[in-house]
């Protein structure tokens, strides 16, 4: 199922997406779900055209948990190991955006970089101290990332905090794929100044994962409790480069979907 959250005349609901992605949004329908979609799902009977609603960000975490280095070519082209455990930090959830919404370059920064992901999103009851077992039923479904990184900032500071946490440094989306084997997907990311003219800047699998989603989500709950809606961010593989005003960014992750943004100077 893909669950996704939208924006429609009567307000905002959770719904199923209905149809074929590859077909485009025209051919897609949303089954609008009563209430939020943890737990048993029904539906109000209302459907709703994807071209005619907004789709936005699929969930609002209270935390997005991310990994550092967790492909071997993406630490080796920043002359980094690869750790022996993993590497956490914090994005805030007001970095969370959702498809469409704009990527805004602070003025603090002169290299803004993209880099996709694989996302991870936490169901109830969430998990704390889980082991492996427990730590995948904690697992409610993916959906695909972008933790967009001021990288000049990143190096300057020591620490990650600023460069990765400002406003709309977190574009999530376009919905959550559940029941999905995330153990080979493509992850794929195409930055462009307009629809002819993408360029594929990463190109990964998932299967590369130095740690894979049940040891990161065991991991990360062994030092914080995850509350259901939270999300993980798996790491990116090699290939991230500069973002400038403009451009549009699309991440894709097979079986799920494209998460696609603009890119502008911020206010």
């Amino acid at each position: 199922m893909r669950i996704a959250r939208f924006a429609h005349p009567k307000g905002m609901s959770f719904g199923a997406v209905e149809g074929e992605p590859d077909a485009g949004p025209q051919a897609l329908t949303i089954a609008q779900i009563d209430g939020h979609p943890f737990g048993q799902i029904t539906f109000t009977g209302q459907r709703w055209a994807v071209a005619d609603v907004r789709l936005l960000s699929p969930i609002l975490p209270s935390k997005v948990v991310c990994v550092g280095r967790n492909y071997a070519e993406h630490a080796a082209e920043h002359g980094a190991e690869v750790p022996a455990e993993p590497l956490l930090f914090l994005k805030p959830s007001t970095s969370v955006i959702g498809p469409r919404d704009a990527i805004r370059l602070p003025p603090q920064s002169r290299q803004v970089e993209h880099e996709a992901e694989l996302a991870v999103v936490i169901g109830p009851p969430g998990a704390r101290r889980a082991d492996r077992a427990a730590a995948q039923r904690a697992v409610f479904g993916y959906t695909c990332a972008n933790d967009v990184t001021a990288r000049d900032l990143q190096r300057s500071d020591g620490q990650w905090t600023r460069a990765k946490g400002f406003d709309s440094f977190c574009p999530l989306g376009p919905w959550i794929a559940t029941g999905l084997d995330v153990g080979d997907l493509e992850v794929r990311c195409e930055v462009g100044r307009s629809a002819d003219e993408m360029e594929v800047r990463q190109l990964g699998r998932t299967r590369d994962m130095v740690f894979d989603v049940p040891g990161l989500v065991s991991y990360v709950s062994h030092v914080m409790t995850l509350l259901p809606g939270d999300v993980v961010l798996t790491g990116t593989p090699a290939g991230v480069s500069p973002l400038t005003s403009g451009d549009t960014v699309s991440v894709r992750v097979e079986g799920i979907g494209e998460l696609v943004n603009p890119v502008v100077a911020m206010d």
